[in-house]
């Protein structure tokens, strides 16, 4: 018998052979595990929607970042004592607060901004937010907040995983974990930064980090592909794609069982194949009306860009998708709300951007019926001093700023929480970030104790140890 194998004549085919023979013996065993009936269970998907802890008041969140810290007695919480003490350095009970940038004894720089009330709720709101003023009514303002860190990226950490140090899951990779996707064909997670770069703190701040990488937020970039290596080769049908995916979920599938790791990648492999088909109609704003694309400003420069991204965080979570981030500002290179050198300039510009798409995303949710159950939070790192820095701006302030909810069982017309006369430190009802996050899974129907996940040892929550739910944001 003539055992003589014929060598290959080249590289490539010996790469052919050897690659054809083990696809072969993957695929014999296959079809022999399915003629003996045994078939192949399909791996478990864990971005399969899930019950919450208990009946919750929303059902998805857009989350709206404002970088580098709005000042908080120039937007939304007026203190007229600014005015009585212009030109002299806070008193020192307020502990003079010292960073890298002032002393402590810099002079009190009053707000030139024009507060008036607004809607039935009669809720105070500065001249540089008009369109915002008309939704008073359907948003909770929380002026009591506070942080722990008065650095940009340790602070961003902290507000978007409960921690000053990268390493820990984001608020949107818990929510996906704990609630998983409506959506079978987009991303449970989106993220849309500013076009011109990504926040400070960088990816880390939608990281899902210890949890399953399927929960980690998929980036969305503006333009025609916001999804990069999405588009199949030209070359290749979408038939063929559809049998290799195929072929690819049974071997994965054959061996994944409780392999978390292996599910997930498996998952994401079906997503990207669905995604090919689905995505590019979700972002397609050429649906709107003319009406629609106007309210959101993308028919003026400053507006284009944060409506043209609130109106796709729109159409997604019409589509099922269940956390959406949207940043207003940049890495430290590129405008953002960092204003140490000229606090009127800086939120004339950056209010311009951001005031007139807010107020239609919120307006259109409701017209729509979806912000009774759509989330929308409006927060940041930190705020501002109210003793100026270098005459015209402001220093960054852990101690007390605003950040406020709208929808999803927010509880609209309201304020929470006071700062003292100066708008330096929080003081009645207090919001630390963990108390904040805790809110957010609550009205989300999640108890914040009982979202854990086993990690080296311990049942980490995104929470940590600490957290009160804020009743009175509550409906």
């Amino acid at each position: 018998m003539n055992t003589h194998i014929p060598l290959a004549s080249s590289r490539r085919e010996f790469l052919f052979r050897s690659g054809g023979g083990l696809g072969g013996i993957a695929l014999n065993w296959l079809l022999a595990q399915e003629s003996h009936g045994e078939g192949i269970k399909p791996a478990k998907n864990p971005l399969a929607a899930k019950k919450p802890h208990f009946e919750p008041k929303a059902k998805r969140i857009i989350f709206m970042f404002m970088v580098g810290g709005p000042s908080q007695m120039d937007l939304f919480d007026p203190k007229p004592a600014l005015e009585k003490w212009a030109g002299k350095p806070l008193p020192e009970s307020t502990g003079r607060p010292k960073s890298q940038f002032t002393t402590g004894n810099e002079v009190i720089l009053p707000s030139t901004r024009k507060f008036a009330k607004h809607g039935k709720s009669g809720i105070e709101i500065s001249d540089l937010m008009p369109h915002l003023a008309t939704c008073v009514d359907d948003i909770c303002f929380l002026r009591s907040c506070w942080c722990s860190n008065t650095v940009h990226a340790p602070a961003m950490y902290e507000l978007h995983s409960g921690r000053t140090l990268m390493g820990w899951p984001s608020l949107g990779s818990w929510v996906t974990y704990a609630l998983g996707s409506v959506s079978e064909n987009l991303p449970a997670y989106c993220v849309m930064p500013q076009p011109e770069g990504v926040p400070e703190g960088g990816a880390p701040c939608w990281s899902a980090a210890f949890l399953p990488p399927v929960y980690q937020g998929t980036l969305l970039r503006r333009g025609p592909n916001p999804i990069i290596n999405l588009k199949p080769p030209s070359d290749t049908s979408g038939e063929q794609n559809r049998r290799s995916f195929d072929l690819l979920q049974k071997l994965n599938s054959a061996q994944a069982g409780d392999d978390a790791e292996l599910n997930a990648r498996t998952s994401t492999y079906e997503l990207a194949f669905k995604m090919q088909q689905h995505a590019p109609e979700a972002v397609d704003l050429s649906k709107e009306t003319e009406a629609t694309k106007k309210a959101y400003g993308l028919d003026e420069a400053k507006t284009t860009d944060f409506g043209t991204r609130l109106l796709l965080a729109r159409r997604l979570v019409e589509r099922g998708v269940r956390f959406i981030s949207v940043y207003s500002g940049g890495g430290p290179l590129v405008t953002q709300w960092d204003a140490h050198d000229n606090i009127n300039e800086n939120h004339e510009k950056m209010c311009g951007h951001v005031d007139k798409p807010i107020s239609a995303l919120l307006k259109d949710l409701k017209q729509r019926g979806l912000l009774k159950d759509t989330l929308v939070v409006w927060c940041s790192e930190f705020g501002r001093t109210p003793n100026s820095q270098g005459g015209k701006g402001r220093d960054h302030n852990p101690n007390g700023y605003t950040m406020w909810l709208a929808g999803g069982g927010a509880k609209g017309g309201t304020v929470v929480g006071t700062t003292d006369e100066f708008g330096l430190h929080a003081q009645d009802d207090s919001v630390s970030v963990n108390d904040f996050h805790a809110t957010i899974l609550h009205l989300l129907g999640l108890d914040h104790e009982k979202l854990t996940f086993r990690h080296s040892g311990r049942d980490e929550r995104l929470t940590d140890v600490g957290g009160f739910v804020v009743e009175k944001a509550v409906e």
